[in-house]
């Protein structure tokens, strides 16, 4: 998947997380573990877009490791909110999936980076 196309993925999985959370019941629980997705969910794309502007391969790995982690988090906050029955798994089950999904690419470049040799520098 091209940067630009994931730049755009993740920017619009966020935009999906707002929504979902200005939507949530609120009470305390849905509002808690509600703020700590959308910061996590939020977090994914923020970290994406820095990584695409990275400097070298060492920072595109460390953004990119930024991204897997908020990725998985995100996630178990989805989790939380499935199994306590907060919200149901209809209604989350497709913003859970794209989070698997681009959680997948994301370990897919990752692991890339590390295989791949590095161009060499002009000297």
């Amino acid at each position: 998947m091209r940067s630009k196309q994931l730049e755009t993925r993740t920017k619009q999985f966020a935009l999906r997380v707002i929504r979902m959370f200005v939507a949530l019941p609120k009470d305390t629980v849905a509002q808690v573990i509600g703020k700590q997705l959308l910061r996590s969910a939020t977090s994914v794309a923020a970290n994406y877009r820095e990584a695409s502007r990275a400097r070298s391969r060492a920072e595109l790995k460390s953004k990119l490791g930024q991204v897997e982690q908020e990725l998985d988090e995100s996630m178990l906050w989805f989790e939380l909110l499935m199994e306590s029955e907060v919200v149901s798994q209809t209604k989350l089950g497709p913003l859970y999936t794209e989070a698997e999904e681009l959680l997948k690419i994301v370990v897919t470049s990752i692991k890339t980076l590390k295989t791949s040799v590095p161009p060499k520098s002009k000297s």
